[in-house]
């Protein structure tokens, strides 16, 4: 699908869930291109679109040959009758993979993200491999994959399923060097990275019906996915594509829909009201959207780590730049990437935390060191709940580790803060308080006899003052024998001057006696 291609969406209602979205998508965006020198990259637009949003993500993406309605049920579960271009002619419209980030119709909070792909199949591309990359990229992105083809689930319908067989040629499970794609791999390791699988027959027209009695779509599915018994070359081909459903894709649904209306109005399908629809389509519709919105589960690593728009953006990223460098995606690497990148968000989360809760308007100094150190603490215990929120696989502690380093260095440079504050509090209350005893000094009021006792008096009159001044802290004390210590010549001074004066007034005193004498 082409920019100019791609209409505008219909206004809708206003969605309870709207607001939830960060940054709502009015229209798809392309994702993942073609580029002009052949291969596949990413649109850095619709990059920064999915990244923008930090609300989980439930991603549903739809893959099959192409001309057979897949963005018609894009558009469906995003509740818009426009929105991907469904086409009207034999030429595929879709290029690439397009998304489209809307509000999740049942989980507040989360995002629905719906990846439209290429048709895979088209003989004017007549590139193969592009084919295969696109199922494969749909497969690693997905929460739930669905998968649309036309008619009925037989041979045909399973032989152009091949893409499902060559899975373990383009994707790793396990980073094995010097292993090919497939050596060594345990199949059950793809299971836990899957998406659920939904198979959607397009244009169904047989009754549902086996042994004279009627079954589901989900029996339909499972009945065609029976193995044919034997060992020989056409059993293998027969049961290939069987094995590998059966064995990637454990969780699987079906449904049926038969032909949307009549095949003279097939061309503008979009443009077509509810009212001119088969009702048994309408309904098949319902249920299928019903279903995909119920049931299809917020993207998540495994061990459980849920996906944001900004992990899953991490995840579009390394899987094309290795399909663009000749690698084969490994998963587990991918995951490990990953885990170095949100890690590391989560230490600077977690120190950003940190300094909000101690609040940009902290009052330091602080009376005593445990109260410091508790404001520490309580910061340091919301600092870790954030970390441990959104850490993920940091099995040898290298993050929480290097987070307990960078706190334990704040806490020091808190102490550190307190210790200054401390000090100029207490040295700018000194300053106040000796203001009087220093103007006496310059004003030689104890160069008397006697003096020295004065200045005794009124020195720790002046202690008295600053010992009840509040918000000294706890460089109260050392401040304070500082300035003392500081003084101490002066007050020698005072002292030897006392002396003297003493010494001289008791000798004029001694003559004058002997002079009345």
């Amino acid at each position: 699908m082409d920019a100019q291609h791609a209409p505008a969406a219909l206004p809708q209602a206003a969605h309870p869930t709207a607001m939830a979205l960060q940054t709502p998508m009015p229209a798809p965006i392309c994702l993942i291109e073609n580029s002009p020198a052949g291969g596949l990259q990413v649109n850095r637009e619709a990059l920064a679109q999915l990244q923008a949003g930090s609300q989980p993500v439930v991603v549903v993406a739809i893959v099959g040959l192409y001309r057979t309605g897949k963005s018609y049920l894009m558009n469906q579960l995003a509740s818009r009758r426009t929105g991907f271009s469904l086409g009207s002619t034999i030429q595929s419209h879709t290029k690439g993979i397009w998304m489209w980030c809307v509000p999740h119709p049942r989980r507040p909070g989360h995002t629905l993200v719906l990846l439209d792909t290429e048709g895979l199949g088209d003989v004017e591309k007549g590139d193969a491999k592009n084919d295969t990359w696109i199922f494969a990229l749909a497969v690693l992105l997905s929460s739930t994959l669905v998968y649309n083809s036309l008619g009925m689930i037989d041979q045909r319908a399973m032989e152009q399923l091949h893409y499902v067989t060559e899975l373990t040629e383009h994707i790793q499970a396990k980073a094995v060097p010097g292993a090919s794609p497939a050596a060594g791999e345990d199949g059950a390791q793809f299971v836990r990275f899957f998406p659920a699988f939904v198979w959607a027959v397009r244009d169904f027209t047989l009754q549902l019906r086996l042994d004279g009695r009627d079954i589901t779509a989900d029996e339909y599915l499972e009945h065609a996915l029976r193995l044919k018994p034997g060992s020989g070359q056409v059993a293998q081909t027969y049961n290939l594509p069987r094995l590998c459903l059966r064995h990637f894709f454990p969780t699987r649904k079906c449904f049926v829909f038969e032909q949307p209306a009549h095949r003279e109005y097939l061309h503008r399908l979009e443009e077509l009201h509810d009212d001119q629809l088969n009702p048994g389509f309408r309904e098949q519709v319902a249920r299928f959207c019903a279903h995909i919105w119920a049931t299809a589960q917020t993207k998540a690593l495994p061990g459980g780590h849920v996906v944001t728009g900004k992990l899953l953006g991490d995840l579009v990223v390394t899987y094309v730049d290795a399909v663009r460098s000749g690698a084969v995606p490994c998963l587990e690497s991918a995951v490990l990437v990953l885990a170095q990148v949100e890690n590391s968000a989560a230490v600077e989360a977690a120190m950003a935390c940190y300094s909000a809760a101690l609040g940009p308007e902290l009052a330091l100094p602080t009376e005593t060191l445990p109260e410091l150190l508790a404001l520490h603490a309580q910061a340091e215990r919301e600092a870790l709940r954030v970390f441990m929120a959104r850490a993920f696989k940091d099995d040898t502690r290298q993050f929480q580790s290097e987070l307990m380093r960078r706190l334990e260095e704040q806490k020091e440079e808190l102490c550190q803060r307190n210790e200054r504050a401390s000090l100029e509090h207490c040295q700018a209350a000194l300053a106040e308080v000796s203001r009087d005893l220093d103007a006496c000094i310059r004003d030689g009021f104890y160069v008397v006899p006697g003096g020295y006792q004065r200045f005794l008096g009124d020195r720790q009159e002046m202690v008295e003052r600053y010992r009840q001044m509040p918000g000294k802290g706890i460089k109260a004390d050392a401040a304070l024998q500082d300035f003392l210590t500081s003084r101490e010549p002066m007050a020698q001074a005072i002292l030897h001057a006392d002396e003297a004066l003493t010494e001289t007034e008791k000798e004029v005193e001694g003559a004058w006696g002997r002079g009345t004498a």
